[in-house]
């Protein structure tokens, strides 16, 4: 029978609840135990396909064409659960299913409320999220306790508890102790109400895991206990980490976590934990035996989490080469306005990751023009190709007016344009060419050496593509088509051969990269700006 546990933060947003979940996922892997992961977000939007990444950050897409919650990508990237459409509900998508159901007439004519009905939505979505067969599933609950658009998620995971049996369900309850650098002490009073009002809901967390910046005192341990009714073995310091994100698991199991979690759960572990390769990581991540700056220059530059898979990508890179990657992070628009002289100047390689729109679109042709009449190892990804795309059709082409349709639909040299299939397309959420297509690689190129396939999976999402009708003219200046998807007849990956290494990929490469298995491209990017600088 599958057991549960459920992640609530309380205090502040942004404590890492997604961090956590997906360390707690590692630790249980490392046992022995299957599991699964979901994200519960309480925000009405159905997806957030459609937000703004300043309000989100980037939006992660599965393999199933799912676009979810950034949070998705720390669990595909410390664990091997299987993430699905399933793995992601918002207060939209549950709603959505309650009003669909009412309209078919399903509740035969009850007046639809929020306690049983989208409770009920909410249990039903938590036990999809549940993979079959896995040993344990492991649950987020975005937002913090005490907002308003949290309780139904609260409630729904409150009645859930009762349905399992004692030791099946386990509520993990993520918080913040301040430290007041004024008075030079920390406090427990945030943590103290923010258990209360979990409590006000019926909810007695098991774990608490204490945000800090500072060491946790026995004292302080005893106090939190005392006044949240939670053991003190079971009040666990998660201090911030000093180098890198991948070493929480293993600060978590020092502080006795894993023992706590399977006490709570009545479960003995299956296997010994074994961390020498995480260990390894690390040593690799904190000795480096070389070090390269590559600078990423996007539109939402501004906002870490706008890009957060690049950014964990490139580490990974780095750690296949024991190489550390110094980010420079550069505005897009930045570039058009002061030059690139001015701003990639000592750059080992360059990376222009997605995007829409026409901000900061020419600022990014003008990079990738740098980046190759420069010979700097340059990587671009969905928007970031199309923009290389137009530069090499202006630039070498010769063709001025050169442009891509997504903000210039009546241009006359579209090298870049609308895929068929969006023609007819009219809402905007859940409609891009979303999930996994198989791409062919032309044997000879740097994509397929990275690869050593001839034929990859990767995740798309996308309106627009590179104009067949420009592909000859392309290939005939220089311009390789190193990746094409044979059903669509669609370029997913172009090369400038004699370029040290010029790669664009229509596709997300970001989304399919884990620590201990770097993606290809990452890898020999960084492998390529390693060599370029030597």
């Amino acid at each position: 029978m599958t057991k549960y546990i459920f992640v609530t933060g309380g205090v502040v947003s942004s404590l890492g609840k997604g961090l956590t979940s997906a360390a707690v996922g590692w630790i249980l892997e490392r046992q022995g135990f299957t599991v699964s992961m979901q994200k519960l977000d309480p925000y009405i939007n159905v997806d957030p396909g459609t937000m703004s990444p300043f309000q989100h950050g980037e939006v992660y897409v599965t393999d199933d064409g799912t676009e979810a919650d950034l949070d998705l990508g720390h669990y595909e990237r410390f664990t091997h659960a299987k993430i699905t459409a399933d793995s992601n509900y918002t207060t939209g998508k549950i709603y959505r299913s309650v009003i669909q159901k009412e309209r078919r007439g399903d509740y035969l004519g009850h007046t639809v409320q929020v306690i049983p009905h989208i409770t009920d939505e909410i249990k039903t979505a938590v036990r999809r999220g549940a993979s079959a067969g896995v040993d344990i599933a492991i649950t987020e609950i975005g937002g913090t306790v005490g907002d308003i658009e949290s309780l139904p998620f609260l409630e729904a995971i409150r009645q859930f508890a009762l349905e399992v049996g004692p030791h099946d369900c386990l509520f993990i309850h993520l918080t913040l102790l301040p430290f007041l650098r004024a008075s030079g002490e920390m406090k427990t009073k945030p943590t103290q109400q923010s258990v209360g009002k979990l409590r006000e809901i019926g909810i007695q967390p098991h774990i608490l895991v204490c945000r800090t910046e500072k060491p946790m005192s026995e004292e302080m341990a005893e106090k939190i206990s005392l006044f949240c009714n939670v053991r003190k073995e079971a009040v666990i310091e998660e201090r911030d980490v000093e180098f890198s994100i991948y070493e929480v698991p293993l600060n978590l199991i020092r502080e006795g976590f894993d023992r706590r979690v399977l006490d709570c759960l009545d479960l003995e572990p299956r296997k010994e934990v074994q961390v020498d390769d995480w260990q390894q990581l690390l040593s690799t991540l904190k000795n480096p035996q070389h070090e390269v700056e590559i600078a990423v220059v996007g539109k939402y530059i501004e906002l870490h989490d706008a890009y957060k898979s690049i950014y964990e990508a490139l580490h990974h890179g780095g750690i296949a080469k024991s190489c550390k990657v110094k980010l420079r992070k550069v505005s897009a628009e930045r570039v058009a306005s002061e030059g690139t002289d001015k701003v990639l100047t000592g750059v080992d390689g360059i990376l222009v990751p997605g995007g829409f729109g026409e901000r900061g679109f020419e600022g990014k042709i003008l990079t990738i023009k740098h980046a190759r009449e420069n010979k700097i190892p340059f990587l671009g990804i969905c928007y970031g190709m199309q923009a290389a795309v137009v530069d090499f059709a202006r630039n070498v082409l010769g063709i001025d007016e050169a442009t891509t349709s997504e903000y210039a639909p009546d241009a006359s040299e579209q090298v870049i344009n609308l895929m068929e299939e969006q023609k007819t397309v009219s809402d905007l959420g859940g409609t891009m060419r979303l999930g996994a297509f198989d791409c062919s690689l032309t044997a000879g190129s740097k994509s397929a050496a990275a690869y050593g396939s001839p034929k990859v999976s990767e995740r798309h999402r996308h309106r627009f593509e590179l104009n067949n009708a420009y592909r000859s003219r392309l290939q005939e200046a220089g311009m390789l088509m190193a990746g094409v998807n044979e059903q669509l007849d669609l370029v997913e990956i172009v090369e400038v051969p004699d370029h040290p290494w010029f790669v664009g990929v229509q596709f997300h490469p970001e989304f399919k990269t884990r620590p201990m298995e770097p993606h290809p491209l990452f890898r020999d990017f960084i492998g390529a700006a390693i060599s370029e600088k030597t």
